[in-house]
């Protein structure tokens, strides 16, 4: 059952290395993902690429819900004498530093085509650095702390959105530092050392039992260890639609703030600034609400608020004042924060330790789904149904999720 923890439970479990580890590791998960997710699509839409463009845009990030198809590499090999998380750690954050800089080198208006595929590689191996990023968390927290620590996880995240689509579109208003989109992403690539240093400075886990000793081994066993177990599959249909809402609604924020208006810095200041405050808030919330009464019940709540919160997004259609964005964004990041560390403790506390890598991958790449795969016709549904209606039938997205915790709160008493 939930331990009733103490605030001071909850201050110590903060101070350790282990957290400050966590965050900087979740930052170094959430810079590059924003700038696919929403930089690059502001920069095309500024440079006058169609919205249908845009939104097939998403399909770029394929591999976040794919990850889990390679997944099984993380577990059985090691690389280098760092150790097993480590050494992959080591490997991705490389390759995100030079697709960053091999990115910068494009533009949508002369080749929409590089843009795409280097967009690609470059989330190829940020999908491939949550696979360890994830799996490093598990390992290194105690169950107690999933909680938490998903929470604090998600703090880093969020600085690292910050810095990509908050901060990234503030340097290249022309009220502030004038840079080019090109100059913008060659100051992420250098950004990401905060993510090597990270793991230069990580203790790499103690995991009890030998990882898979075969290639067959490190495949199948995964997997069969997970869908031997009484509602797998539920637990997978409700990891896919718990957030299907907020995601595809998610994947079309960013052109929508274009379309209604709002400058560079208006986006960067108000959607960035202000809703990473009220992120920081909820996560703080969230994650205490978690440690004190446990995972199952802080999803019922979350996922109620998540609704709420893409549905208000209909508001800015007809008052597009600077005051309805920033209550509307504070929500919704509060709310949003909130519900995603819910989900990361609930996939995380589902895995076994000799296969974190693969379960985790696949409970993720589930969770991405909806912003990734259907997303991809979030522009064609605007087109088609205008703003106002999308974000409510955004909102409607939400209801199969909420109804499938029925099934998963069977799961076990201790959520």
């Amino acid at each position: 059952m939930t331990k009733n923890h103490s605030f001071i439970d909850l201050m110590k479990a903060l101070a350790s290395k282990r957290m400050l580890i966590v965050l900087f590791l979740g930052f170094s998960s959430g810079l590059p993902i924003m700038l696919l997710y929403s930089t690059i699509k502001i920069w095309m839409r500024r440079e006058g690429v169609d919205l249908s463009t845009v939104g097939y845009f998403s399909w770029i990030t394929l591999p976040y819900t794919f990850n889990f198809v390679w997944s099984f590499l993380l577990d059985r090999y090691v690389l280098f004498n760092l150790g097993r998380r480590k050494s992959w750690l080591i490997l991705t954050q490389f390759g995100l530093i030079a697709s960053l800089l091999l990115l910068s080198l494009g533009n949508p208006t002369e080749s929409i085509s590089y843009l795409a595929f280097m967009a690609f590689i470059l989330c190829f191996f940020s999908a491939t650095q949550d696979i360890a990023v994830d799996a490093y968390r598990r390992e290194i927290l105690p169950d107690d702390e999933l909680g938490i620590g998903a929470s604090i996880g998600v703090y880093g995240y969020r600085i690292g959105m910050l810095m990509a689509s908050g901060f990234g579109l503030w340097i290249v208003d022309t009220e502030t530092f004038g840079f080019s989109f090109n100059q913008m992403f060659q100051l992420m690539a250098a950004l990401m050392l905060i993510g090597v240093v990270t793991t230069l400075i990580a203790d790499e886990p103690n995991v009890e039992g030998d990882r898979p000793d075969s290639f067959i081994h490190a495949i199948i066993n995964p997997f069969k260890e997970f869908f031997v177990r009484e509602y797998s599959i539920w637990i997978l249909l409700f990891i896919i639609f718990y957030k299907m809402g907020d995601s595809v609604a998610g994947a079309m924020t960013g052109p929508f703030y274009v379309d209604m208006g709002f400058s560079n810095k208006d986006i960067a200041e108000i959607t960035k600034g202000v809703g990473f405050i009220s992120s920081m808030a909820g996560l703080f919330v969230g994650g205490w609400t978690i440690y004190k009464i446990g995972i199952l019940r802080s999803l019922w709540f979350f996922g109620f608020l998540q609704a709420i919160s893409t549905s208000l997004f209909s508001i800015l259609t007809f008052s597009k004042t600077l005051g309805m964005l920033a209550l509307v964004v504070s929500f919704e990041d509060f709310s949003s924060g909130m519900g995603t560390a819910a989900q990361v403790a609930f996939m995380a506390s589902l895995t076994n330790k000799r296969f974190t890598a693969t379960q985790y991958a696949l409970f993720a790449s589930l969770a991405s789904f909806g912003r990734t795969f259907v997303a991809g016709w979030s522009g064609h549904l605007v087109v088609y149904s205008g703003y106002f209606s999308f974000f409510i039938i955004g909102s409607i997205l939400a209801i199969p999720g909420m109804l499938l915790l029925l099934k998963v709160k069977r799961v076990s008493t201790d959520f």
